[in-house]
């Protein structure tokens, strides 16, 4: 739980809470849907150099050490967001975010990973330790929703920086015992990584296609008509959604060795990702957004555990970061081109259309992958 509040300073808050800032910024600032864009691809941009530089980080540093400075960067730089001025201030500020995120999140991915690899750790499985830490990300959405929309935007980056400060003086407090020294021995083969090349293909459509939903759904509600009241109680739904997801999956994750969760995960993204397109009935709109909270953050569990599964314990770093880095590649393409779509005919519909498209290639890539057999 400790490690959840981690996920949910370097995920729930530092990225996903701009779904809800979106809309004021946009109005405020007269942002194109392209500009919005790339306040997320410039976050994503970040989180890829962040990602990057984990293998070294990792094997001089201990884990934990890494996970607690990400977080606190990543507090700092939140806040900082109030005081920016002007486009290319927000953008450095948003890409700051995303390298110290990365620090954390796959730290934090590290930890869980041997976490799990300690039986009994209080009666869970292997497959509900990943889904606990991943949902911590769900318990950041649903903190942004209660603090994003009773202020001004330029106050709510200052109250989420808080947050998540206080968050990551949890995880410090909760991991006093834990320690995670750089593990020993030989860096992996990459020939072991590249035994994984259809999931990291499945994955990587997973990264262009679902932050197109994640970035422009409130604005897409907004829209459409949707109250002001509707669109939270939306919003905390999908939170909710992603902190039930670790119990929903768990065993799957646990069962299957190959690409099989990540190929079903993504084509049930695509079905929640086009249909608010098809209907913006609230019955269509609450349901997507439960279906999209309680797959998605099962998504990126279901690389770890795959990396578990079909890798030593020794190359979990590598692999961790492999995905880490493609999941960070999509992103950074995926808010621009969404934007990009949306200010042309059709606005995010068409975009949304987009990114469904890209979950369900996602899908059927992912479905080649086969476990590898020396290590089954």
């Amino acid at each position: 739980m400790a490690l959840a509040l981690a996920a949910a300073v370097s995920l729930g808050l530092s990225r996903f809470s701009y779904a809800l800032l979106l809309p004021p910024m946009r109005a405020d600032l007269g942002w194109s849907y392209l500009t919005a864009g790339a306040m997320n691809t410039a976050n994503a941009a970040g989180y890829l150099a962040g990602a990057l530089l984990m293998p070294l980080l990792l094997r001089r540093y201990d884990a934990r050490a890494v996970l607690l400075v990400g977080g606190s960067a990543a507090a700092i730089l939140l806040a900082a967001h109030a005081l920016a001025r002007g486009e290319l201030a927000l953008l450095l500020l948003r890409s700051a975010c995303g390298a110290a995120s990365a620090a954390s999140f796959v730290a934090g991915g590290l930890l869980a990973a041997r976490l799990a690899s300690a039986q009994p750790l209080g009666g869970l499985a292997a497959g509900q330790v990943l889904g606990v830490y991943y949902g911590g990300v769900g318990l950041g959405i649903v903190l942004a929703t209660m603090v994003v929309p009773p202020v001004p935007w330029r106050w709510a980056w200052a109250a989420l920086g808080a947050l998540a400060l206080l968050a990551t003086v949890g995880t410090a407090w909760g991991t006093r015992e834990l320690v995670a020294p750089p593990a020993p021995g030989h860096v992996p083969q990459a020939a072991n990584i590249r035994g994984l090349a259809w999931a990291l293909l499945g994955y990587l459509m997973f990264g262009l296609g679902y932050i197109g939903y994640m970035t422009f759904v409130i604005t897409l509600l907004r829209e459409q008509g949707l109250s002001a009241g509707s669109v939270l109680a939306f919003y905390a739904l999908l939170g909710v959604g992603v902190m039930a997801s670790s119990w929903l999956w768990a065993s799957l994750l646990q069962r299957w060795r190959g690409g099989q969760v990540l190929a079903l995960l993504n084509a049930l993204l695509a079905v929640a990702t086009v249909a608010p397109v098809l209907s913006s009935h609230l019955v269509v709109v609450f349901a997507s957004g439960a279906l999209f909270g309680s797959v998605f953050l099962s998504v990126v569990a279901s690389t770890t555990a795959l990396v578990r599964h079909n890798l030593p314990a020794a190359a979990w770093p590598a692999g961790i970061t492999a995905f880490t880095v493609v999941f960070a590649a999509g992103q950074i393409v995926g808010p621009s081109l969404v934007g990009w779509v949306a200010d042309g005919d059709g606005g995010l519909v068409r975009g949304f259309a987009v990114s469904a498209a890209l979950l369900a290639l996602g899908a059927v890539l992912a479905w080649r992958q086969k476990p590898l057999t020396q290590n089954v």
